[in-house]
């Protein structure tokens, strides 16, 4: 592995998932919060074969455009947030609440409706196959807790940031693991962070 450049680029964001993956008619309507499995063009037995695909694909473009620090592209999440938020418990994605996001759009989102505990890995996997596929440098990105709290409909903790405290263990634990496998950069996606500086 070549060593990094005295300043290295990588992607920020997800790459593009190609049309024959998603439906992308319906992707334009909103980033989704919950689950979406019609997003997905590939029958269900078949979806993690075509997201491998998407995903070689997606690092194969990074590298031939000379990025040093690889992703995996997030070509498996149906958003930055749900993928993760899916496997915790004390989440439910299948019955969701609707809440005025920050624009004044109501939008579907998980409703808390017990302790937020993490299950099992969700993102280690992606990180080995990532490895697998290139031999530079990678990185992989998880959501962060503030943003995650902001993302939901409180039905069980006292307030919002007793709510974000337990979505920080998850975060960390899943940190923690992805750490152990070796991956030289992690990202935590604080995309509701201006919220808290503006007050709001």
């Amino acid at each position: 592995m070549k060593p990094l450049p005295l300043i290295p680029t990588t992607v920020v964001g997800s790459y593009p998932q190609p049309d024959w993956l998603v439906d992308r008619a319906l992707l334009s309507k909103g980033v989704p919060r919950v689950n979406l499995h019609e997003l997905w063009r590939i029958p269900a037995e078949h979806l993690q074969e075509a997201q491998d695909d998407a995903t070689r694909l997606a690092i194969h473009d990074m590298e031939r455009a000379g990025i040093d620090i690889i992703t995996d592209g997030e070509c498996r999440r149906e958003s930055y947030s749900n993928y993760f938020v899916a496997t915790l418990d004390g989440v439910d994605l299948d019955r969701p609440a609707v809440i005025t996001n920050t624009v004044g759009r109501k939008t579907e989102v998980p409703r808390v409706f017990a302790p937020i505990r993490r299950r099992n890995a969700v993102t280690v996997r992606d990180l080995q196959f990532l490895r697998a596929n290139t031999d530079r440098k990678i990185k992989i990105t998880l959501p962060g807790p503030f943003t995650l709290a902001m993302q939901a409909k409180n039905e069980f903790y006292k307030d919002e940031e007793e709510l974000a405290m337990d979505y920080a263990i998850a975060v960390n634990q899943e940190l923690k693991a992805l750490k152990a496998t070796g991956v030289d950069v992690l990202q935590l996606d604080e995309a509701a962070i201006g919220q808290l500086r503006a007050g709001k």
